[in-house]
């Protein structure tokens, strides 16, 4: 079975998804006029932007908050143990290709996170949307919606919260001898403590962990390529080299360098995959191009900062090149051979902090999304318990290779689906940002929108008065 999920996943990145997030990434590049390029200081001052009071009696989710959950789920396995995978399989030009679809898919980020705050609705605690929303609302088609929702759940909230558990454990097995058992009770218990404690908590907890653990992992690696400085051209040399297929060191040609690099680098900046969308609906925020702008921010955050540490890292120790070393275990021994019999343990601690707020985080797009589909407390509760407790428990007690092929196919689906809506609504996105635009030229600071300014669509939007 674990084979044929194998197989199923290498035709459908080969020649699906590979060509469709390259292409759409251009498209979106583009036709936004480089927005991830030109509007950088923009995405960073709007970081500090607190949460605007247009509906009262609401509770507010800051631009900065929307934007640490957002952060949350990226920034988890996908940064020690996904790029780690990548390279091991790949070898080093894997890393070009999670480079390339971070700068191209930081634009397809930021269309689709543009219309989920378009086409966001009101729910009792904040906002609520996403890709199953802009669908329905966007593109009339509920089926298309619900087949989203299902696969966002089926991905996130079930499947991607198994590899997160996978990874602690293995982290921790490796650094300090705990049994993947009791590490995942541990886990699913304080999992399901704060998962019931609604978007309010998950903010709060993200807001304060994201920072931490993102900080604490730069500086570290920061030292660590500070220290070998002189390696630095060959490494970079290493992965151009290997990118297009000329004196591959791991082995695997072009072929795998590129699927492997573009594969790893979706699942950890997101960008088409339709996850971020979800929370970014969430802010509270006087024009829909803000929060797109911000979330295309996370995805440089994740993969040129966060993953470029980790794989500088790997690649100054030459371990790739043991064929015996994967995943988070690659990333230990690499960090064990720079810095001492402290590397293991750093890394068991951090992929504690990664992967635990992305469990939070992850829980929550299936949440948004099982609203969509039902008003159920008695639904929602067995969702709650199956991804908080049953699938935490089962990736810390299944294999790494089954974790991560379940969590392929379910990413291929889901993505190609999300791209098919946001190719087609990205219109809208579009004449969004010419309005940002055009009132950041006339002096506006903080520009506003009005749903009265695309009538066409009036009806469709719930908020924005």
């Amino acid at each position: 079975m674990n084979e044929f999920i194998t197989q199923l996943n290498d035709v459908l990145w080969s020649y699906v998804l590979i060509v469709a997030l390259v292409g759409c990434g251009i498209w979106f590049t583009c036709r936004t006029r480089f927005v991830q390029f030109r509007m950088v200081g923009e995405m960073l001052r709007l970081l500090t932007e607190s949460a605007v009071d247009t509906v009262k009696g609401t509770k507010h989710i800051s631009s900065f908050q929307a934007f640490a959950v957002s952060v949350a789920t990226r920034v988890g396995t996908g940064n020690l143990a996904g790029v780690a995978t990548a390279i091991a399989i790949g070898g080093p030009g894997a890393v070009f290709w999670m480079w390339l679809i971070a700068l191209i898919g930081s634009a397809t980020a930021f269309v689709e996170s543009t219309l989920a705050q378009l086409f966001k609705k009101r729910h009792k605690d904040s906002f609520i949307g996403g890709p199953a929303y802009y669908i329905q609302q966007g593109l009339h088609k509920r089926w298309m919606a619900v087949l989203f929702a299902v696969l966002i759940t089926l991905q996130f909230g079930l499947s991607n919260n198994s590899i997160q558990a996978n990874t602690i454990c293995g982290a921790m097995q490796e650094a300090f001898g705990f049994s993947p058992v009791w590490v995942g009770v541990a886990l699913a218990a304080m999992a399901l403590f704060i998962v019931f404690g609604g978007i309010q908590r998950i903010a709060r907890v993200s807001s304060v962990l994201v920072p931490i653990m993102a900080v604490g992992y730069v500086v570290l690696a920061i030292v660590v390529i500070a220290t070998n400085i002189e390696h630095i051209p060959h490494v970079l040399k290493v992965i151009v080299q290997d990118a297009f297929g000329f004196g591959q060191i791991a082995g695997g040609g072009i072929g795998a360098a590129m699927m492997n690099g573009i594969k790893r680098g979706l699942f950890s900046n997101e960008a088409g995959e339709g996850s971020a969308p979800n929370v970014a609906a969430t802010a509270t925020t006087t024009h829909p191009v803000k929060q797109g702008l911000i979330q295309a921010l996370g995805v440089f955050t994740d993969t040129l900062l966060v993953c470029s540490c980790t794989a500088f890292i790997i690649l100054i120790s030459g371990l790739y090149q043991h064929p015996e070393l994967n995943g988070i275990a690659l990333t230990q021994s690499a960090l064990q051979s720079e810095v001492g019999a402290a590397g293991p343990v750093f890394v068991a601690v951090a992929i504690f902090l990664f992967a635990f707020s992305s469990i939070i985080g992850n829980y929550y797009y299936g949440e948004a999304n099982i609203r969509f589909i039902t008003p159920s407390q008695k639904v929602m509760t067995v969702y709650r318990i199956c991804s908080a407790g049953v699938m935490v428990m089962f990736g810390a007690l299944a294999s790494f290779e089954l974790a991560w092929n379940i969590v392929d196919f379910f990413m291929a689906f889901l993505t190609a689906c999300n791209l098919v809506a946001i190719v087609l609504l990205g219109r809208y996105a579009f004449r969004l940002l010419d309005d940002y635009r055009k009132q950041k030229k006339q002096g506006i600071k903080e520009p506003v929108f009005h749903r009265s300014q695309l009538p066409e669509l009036e009806d469709e939007i719930e908020c924005w008065e």
